[in-house]
């Protein structure tokens, strides 16, 4: 626990001394947190490059929005936050990007669609309803009010246990459990809604 409150003294000092402009302290608070940054962004994206330039964002609306950071909680928190919202904004673009079968598109010289895809292997329809899944999860998390979020990406993105989760937020272990509970029942009901839509 004493770490943990030396930890924040530390990026309090970085973060004043950024915040008047000072190029080492964006560089010291940079190199802390960046692998931190890139492994969540990568859990729930799963592609490096992405995660790679979704890192670098994060970082540059953190730096940019510094005036608006509380001291009173956890820079590591802000910042991962900001980093899980950078990534459920790119899962809800990439969602918007495709293109379903049922839809109009280009079409052959005899009018019949033709349906471009990247890769030339067929895909097994197992595989692509896990994914949906996946992509489904995605959404619904990103629905979920803040500190539900907040927990569900703490403990089964970073997979902290739930005494780690309640020492990053600083809320009582029996807090930590019955809200992961609630938010389970959340993204139940937001995952079947979904499916219902189908």
């Amino acid at each position: 626990m004493a770490r943990k409150s030396r930890n924040k003294e530390e990026d309090g000092l970085l973060i004043d001394r950024a915040k008047q402009g000072d190029e080492k302290a964006y560089e010291v608070l940079l190199k802390k947190y960046q692998k931190s940054v890139y492994y969540l962004i990568y859990k729930m994206i799963r592609n490096p490059e992405d995660a790679e330039d979704l890192t670098q964002e994060t970082f540059a609306k953190a730096f940019g929005s510094l005036v608006s950071f509380d001291p009173k909680f956890a820079f590591s928190t802000w910042l991962f936050k900001i980093g899980s919202n950078s990534a459920i904004d790119f899962i809800r673009r990439k969602k918007m990007q495709t293109l379903s079968i049922n839809q109009g598109g280009a079409n052959d010289e005899t009018g019949n669609p033709v349906l471009q895809l990247k890769d030339g292997n067929l895909v097994p329809d197992e595989k692509l309803l896990k994914q949906q899944r996946k992509e489904y999860l995605q959404v619904a998390i990103g629905q979920l009010p803040t500190r539900y979020r907040q927990l569900v990406i703490l403990r089964y993105f970073e997979e902290l246990s739930y005494e780690e989760v309640a020492l990053e937020l600083q809320i009582p272990l029996g807090t930590v459990k019955a809200q992961l509970h609630r938010a389970r029942e959340l993204l139940y009901g937001a995952l079947n809604n979904m499916e219902n839509k189908l």
